[in-house]
């Protein structure tokens, strides 16, 4: 099942693609920030399409600036998933910054780093979140604070809510739930047994899942958008929170068996955006 040949190549293009992409990346940071913040919707779609990535996108994306994106967290693949469709920036755990490659990449489009072990230090990632709101960037926030099976959505963490808090520009935050699942492998619907070769989670050594990932097929990837709500609508950062995981978890339900919801029909599945 997993080709040894294609996950070759696959690495072998991408390691090939990265060098010139951060160098346009880190030429932008200093000379054309707005540049630097569109730069990795480019980049995130040629790699989904390397990696053979198929991104299915239901519902309708928030295109106001700032949004708080709260999502499930299935893989480090959802970085190039979402990636691809928002421009924004990912807030992540404090050890993403010192992985290879993958710490560089976080980076260079702007993370938003948590330290999750040391409560101490959450005071300036928060204060880092708020004012990047401010000053008008989205963020992405993976909400349970770890990354699942993909089979199920864990509870999500109203802690991590705080930034939506904020009012910029002297407006309530919109905050958006995205549903993450990876439905299909080669047009066929991925079971239980398969999701795991997607799915990284728990002790899973990350080279070795990274070369099966790539070395499968091409996977579908559906990415609902839920309506937006705001924390004044909610009352509370738990009730808030309560309300994001159940609409992320319906859409994985839905994205895993097939079927749909009513309040989701009259949104029909649309292609991500193809690279330019």
């Amino acid at each position: 099942m997993v080709s040894r040949f294609r996950a070759f190549w696959r690495v072998l293009l991408f390691f090939a693609l990265l060098p010139p992409c951060m160098l346009v990346q880190l030429f932008a940071l200093k000379f054309r920030p707005s540049f630097a913040k569109s730069f990795p919707l480019w980049f995130h779609r040629r790699v989904t399409r390397l990696f053979g990535i198929r991104v299915q996108r239901r519902g309708r994306q928030s295109r106001i600036s700032p949004t708080l994106f709260v999502a499930n967290h299935v893989s480090y693949l959802d970085i190039e998933v979402l990636g691809s469709l928002i421009k924004g920036s990912f807030v992540a755990k404090s050890e993403v910054r010192r992985w290879p490659v993958f710490g560089w990449l976080a980076r260079l489009q702007r993370s938003v780093f948590v330290e999750r072990r040391r409560p101490q230090k959450t005071g300036s990632a928060r204060d880092e979140m708020n004012q990047r709101l401010e000053d008008g960037d989205s963020l992405i926030l993976f909400a349970e604070g770890t990354s699942g099976d993909g089979n199920r959505v864990l509870p999500f963490k109203s802690a991590l809510f705080a930034a939506a808090a904020i009012k910029p520009k002297g407006e309530d935050l919109k905050v958006q739930p995205v549903s993450i699942a990876y439905s299909h492998l080669d047009g066929m619907p991925m079971g239980r047994f398969l999701r795991p070769y997607f799915a990284w989670y728990g002790d899973m050594d990350l080279a070795g899942h990274i070369w099966n990932a790539f070395g499968l097929g091409r996977v579908t990837v559906t990415v609902e958008f839920h309506p937006m709500v705001t924390l004044a609508e909610m009352g509370s950062r738990k009730a808030l929170a309560e309300h994001c995981h159940a609409a992320v978890a319906r859409g994985v339900t839905d994205a895993l068996t097939g079927r749909r919801t009513a309040s989701a029909r009259g949104t029909p599945p649309q292609p991500a955006p193809k690279p330019a």
